[in-house]
This record gives structure tokens, C-alpha cells and sequence, in this order.
């Protein structure tokens, strides 16, 4: 649920309405996957005062923990890490925030459901305030953990060590990011799997497979499907796309008869 300090959310609301956010279209037509009673809407306008107040709320209590550590004695020799598990809830359940320029939210293979952020602090080893646009993935967190540890991985695993990167050392080499979202979720989202490869990203829909190709360095907001003019590019990524989903056994959603209810 939603919910922060009564205060807190009253500051936000008076934030609003002395940005004259008040009155203002806060919501736009979303892309309409399955026919609903009310048309699928996505938040455009920054005012939800809960919301506001939750992010506060969050970011006091991960002060809160950091000055534990400060405390303890033990801040200089702990790895402390933030990130999301998906993109802001733009598209339902009240619509919380917005994701613009990203495309999409929570529950979609667009940017806006699967682009977060992702904070690391090693003290001694990163530098505060430093900016790496090198796309990682969740599955880079174990292997750069135990990098950190002085600890080895005897099994395969598809994550990459990030302590390159954090050190500010060297680089790493990956071909490509692979995503597999194979369900209808309350959040609108279309089962769909996704590859990007440099700046190139491709969103394939399970339902009737079409492909959709985008280059995020010139659309970060996924607006200008390519697909139709780079055929070559298209089919390339697609079939890295498909070895991939039987490299790691994907499941997929099997057609149905419809339902009729008694």
C-alpha cells in the first residue's frame, strides 16, 4: 500500500500546488493490451504527495542505516548497495509516478519496467558521485559480491564481476542483456522477451510475435520502432534472442481454449 507520514505527504501536497502542478493533465493514453472497462492510462505529471513522501521517508531510513554503520565502527569495511527491482508503477494501482522519458513501468519489457538504478558504495574503492552508463544486470550482484569477498564461484553462472567497473579499472565484456517476461500482470504489461546489444534493443510479444527493434542512444523513450528497416539486425538479435530462451529452458504461456464461466 501507499502510504507515508501524514506531514510529510501534507508537504508534498502544498509542493504541488505551489509548482501550480494543480489542475494540470497528469495522466496520458497507455498502449491498450487486452480491452478493459476503462481505457489503460500512464502517469505524465510528478504530483503524487504519498508517493513523495514514501521516497522521503526511504531516503531518511537508508540515512538511518548508513549512520549505524558510521557508528559501529564498521562503514569503512561494509559494501552497502541500493536498486529496484523494476521500473516505477506508471501504468496501475493508482499510478503512482512516471517514468518519462522511459517508456512503460513496472510489469513491461520497456525501459520504464526494467531500467533502475543501481548504487553501490566500497569505500576506499569507488569514487562518491561517479557516473557509469555501462548497462548491468540483477544477475551481476552475486558474482561482484563475491569478487568483493576474496571468495571464488566453482559453478557456472551468467552474471559478471562489476568490480572492474567499480574500481574504475577496466571494463567488461558482454554480448548482449536478455529479458523473458512470459505473463499478463495487473500492471498492463504485455508477456513479451526483450535482447539489447550495445544501443540496440529488441521486444518480441509471446502473443502473436512481432518484434519490435529501437536504438536507445538516439530513442530513449522506445517512440520510433526500427524493426521494418533493419531486417538484418532484426533477425540476428532475434535468433541470439531465441538460443538464449533454450539455454535457460524458458516457459511460456500455451493457448487455451477461452474461458466460460458457469
Amino acid at each position: 500500500p501507499l502510504m507515508a507520514p501524514k506531514d510529510l505527504v501534507k508537504k508534498y501536497e502544498m509542493k504541488a500546488e505551489r509548482l501550480g502542478l494543480n489542475g494540470k493533465e497528469e495522466f496520458a493514453t497507455e498502449e491498450q493490451v487486452w480491452p478493459v472497462q476503462n481505457e489503460r492510462k500512464v502517469r505524465i505529471l510528478q504530483k503524487h504527495a504519498v508517493y513523495a513522501a514514501m521516497m522521503e521517508s526511504m531516503d531518511a531510513n537508508v540515512g538511518r542505516v548508513l549512520d549505524k554503520l558510521e557508528e559501529l565502527g564498521i562503514a569503512d569495511n561494509t559494501v552497502v548497495c541500493f536498486m529496484s527491482d523494476n521500473g516505477g508503477l506508471s501504468t496501475s494501482e493508482g499510478l503512482p509516478t512516471s517514468n518519462l522519458p522511459l517508456r512503460g513501468g513496472k510489469g513491461w519489457t520497456y525501459e520504464g519496467g526494467i531500467r533502475e538504478p543501481y548504487l553501490i558504495r566500497w569505500p576506499g574503492k569507488t569514487r562518491p558521485g561517479s557516473v557509469n552508463h555501462i548497462p548491468v544486470c540483477s544477475i551481476d550482484f552475486y558474482p561482484t559480491l563475491v569478487e568483493i569477498a576474496g571468495a571464488k564461484i566453482t559453478h557456472p553462472i551468467d552474471g559478471i564481476s562489476l568490480v572492474p567497473l567499480l574500481t574504475g579499472k577496466g571494463s567488461i565484456q558482454r554480448d548482449a542483456l536478455y529479458w523473458h517476461y512470459p505473463h499478463y500482470s495487473n500492471q498492463g504489461g504485455i508477456p513479451s522477451g526483450a535482447i539489447r546489444m550495445g544501443d540496440w534493443k529488441l521486444i518480441e510479444r509471446y502473443e502473436d510475435g512481432r518484434v519490435h527493434l529501437y536504438n536507445l542512444r538516439d530513442d530513449i523513450g522506445e517512440q520510433t520502432d526500427l524493426a521494418k528497416s533493419q531486417p538484418d539486425r532484426v533477425a540476428d538479435m532475434r535468433a541470439r534472442l531465441h538460443a538464449w530462451y533454450q539455454e535457460v529452458d524458458a516457459k511460456f504461456l500455451q493457448p487455451k481454449e477461452p474461458w466460460k464461466p458457469q
